[in-house]
């Protein structure tokens, strides 16, 4: 068995259309109208029309059960532009305890999407700060060989 990709269910296509493509800057790779899937695998389904497929049971949106999580190295960047866009937070950047920087917002539909830095990012920023490798290895958690290997291609 194959997993191929991850489906949440929309109430308004367009709309989350326009948040996913012009918002978080997700590229199509399958318009089946009422079903698009994006890059990375992730699709969004009318909330509507996939209620039929699963016997018209209930579809509960904003459970804060799971989400999407994407990278993005500029993370107070993105925060600032997806304020003036009046996104709504769950929460503003914060570092989590292996000191990447993420934050959550809500989609349309109050489904949480995690906005965080790679973690390539993350060793260079440290890296950059001052650590050595296993520093950035000891507040990480990332094994040794990747902290050096990235940190070597920077240098390259």
């Amino acid at each position: 068995m194959k997993f191929i990709c991850t489906l949440i269910t929309v109430s308004d296509i367009n709309r989350s259309r326009d948040f996913y493509e012009h918002v978080l800057n997700q590229q199509v790779t399958a318009d089946f109208g009422t079903n698009v899937t994006y890059r990375g695998d992730f699709s969004i389904h009318l909330a509507s029309g996939f209620k039929q497929l699963i016997d018209n049971r209930e579809i509960q949106q904003g459970g804060n059960n799971f989400e999407l999580y994407f990278e993005y190295d500029d993370v107070e960047g993105m925060a600032g532009t997806l304020k003036e866009k009046g996104i709504s937070f769950v929460h503003e950047v914060r570092e989590q305890p292996w000191r990447q920087r993420v934050m959550r917002i809500y989609d349309p539909d109050m489904h949480i999407i995690e906005i965080g830095e790679s973690m390539e990012y993350l060793i260079l920023r440290l890296h950059n700060e001052g650590m050595a490798p296993e520093q950035v290895t000891a507040a990480t958690k990332l094994p040794l060989e990747f902290v050096k290997s990235v940190i070597g291609k920077a240098g390259k």
